[in-house]
């Protein structure tokens, strides 16, 4: 399991950082969803670069997607890997479905805080 956080740097652009649940204390106290859904994606779909509609988790349930980001990397994600997406603004990323996908978006509270170079309050 990975545990990632995708956030706009002040360039415009996301970016990814690895996250370590053992250096963030708040991963230990429970947080209030405001929304919680299911997604589904067939493989092959693409989505063009997007940022993220809101601040949420979201979490593979089935299948694997990559996320690109606007440097030319591109990140893998399974089953069971947890995404802090934060890049709320700027160009955002791309989103392609390796298999049929299933993942769960939780919309967090917006003060759950995560220690990172450049988080968006």
């Amino acid at each position: 399991m990975r545990i990632v956080r995708l956030y706009t740097g002040s360039d415009g652009e996301s970016h990814l950082e690895e996250l370590d649940p053992n250096l963030a204390p708040d991963f230990q106290s429970p947080r209030v969803a405001t929304k919680v859904s299911l997604t589904r994606m067939p493989k092959d779909r693409y989505l063009d670069f997007h940022p993220a509609p809101e601040r949420r988790w979201s979490v593979n349930v089935s299948g694997e997607i990559e996320i690109g980001l606007g440097d030319g990397s591109v990140h893998r994600f399974g089953p069971g890997d947890l995404r802090l997406m934060e890049d709320t603004t700027g160009r955002g990323h791309t989103t392609r479905a390796l298999q049929d996908v299933a993942w769960l978006m939780v919309t967090v509270d917006p003060e759950l805080t995560i220690d990172g170079p450049e988080r968006l309050a």
